[in-house]
């Protein structure tokens, strides 16, 4: 596929074309309730899509750092996009996973002192993963270059104080149990999201 950098309408109808934006009622891990949820796994399930979208992506990141030794992603949901990027950019690509509700790095994997290390996640919304992290890269005394996501749907309650560069950006809006508006709640609630499957 010839790089190109997709604008955000054409970002926009893939994650449409896949399914990957989804309208409803929605909880979401942080408890919050939303007319819209953004399920990256419904894009990833279509590589030649997905691959467009990275391929996008790889071109922000290339721009925005330099000498990447590392792409680290959060499993679950970053595993699939820190690969794609990873394949794209020739970049050694790991994953941390839940243990006893903490990301940790396992299956030997490690991070080299002073290696300069990239974080890649799907979507960032709280940034509570994506610093889970950047822990890791501290404890290891590697260096956090940023983080790059497809899409950015962080505001201004973002834990991130780093560079977040990403496909799209999206604001969702979101409602407290008691601040549902009426039409949201004549829908029954659904609970996607992988971040309590592992409890």
């Amino acid at each position: 596929i010839g790089k190109k950098m997709l604008s955000y309408n054409e970002s926009l109808k893939i994650l449409k074309e896949t399914k990957a934006l989804l309208e409803g009622h929605f909880i979401l891990s942080s408890g919050l309730h939303s007319k819209q949820y953004i399920q990256c796994a419904k894009l990833l399930s279509h590589p030649k899509k997905a691959e467009i979208i990275c391929s996008s992506l790889c071109e922000k990141i290339k721009k925005n750092f330099s000498s990447i030794d590392v792409i680290l992603s959060p499993a679950l949901g970053g595993v699939l996009v820190g690969y794609e990027i990873g394949r794209q950019l020739g970049i050694e690509t790991i994953f941390a996973e839940r243990v006893d509700g903490k990301l940790v790095l396992r299956r030997n994997f490690e991070l080299k002192s002073n290696s300069n290390v990239l974080i890649v996640e799907d979507v960032i919304t709280t940034g509570k993963s994506a610093i889970e992290c950047s822990s890791i890269v501290k404890i290891s005394k590697a260096n956090l270059l940023g983080f790059a996501c497809i899409v950015d749907r962080s505001n201004e309650n973002v834990t991130i104080k780093d560079k977040i560069i990403s496909q799209i950006k999206f604001h969702i809006e979101t409602f407290s149990e008691d601040n549902i508006p009426k039409d949201l709640k004549s829908i029954t609630p659904i609970k996607p999201g992988s971040r309590n499957l592992s409890r």
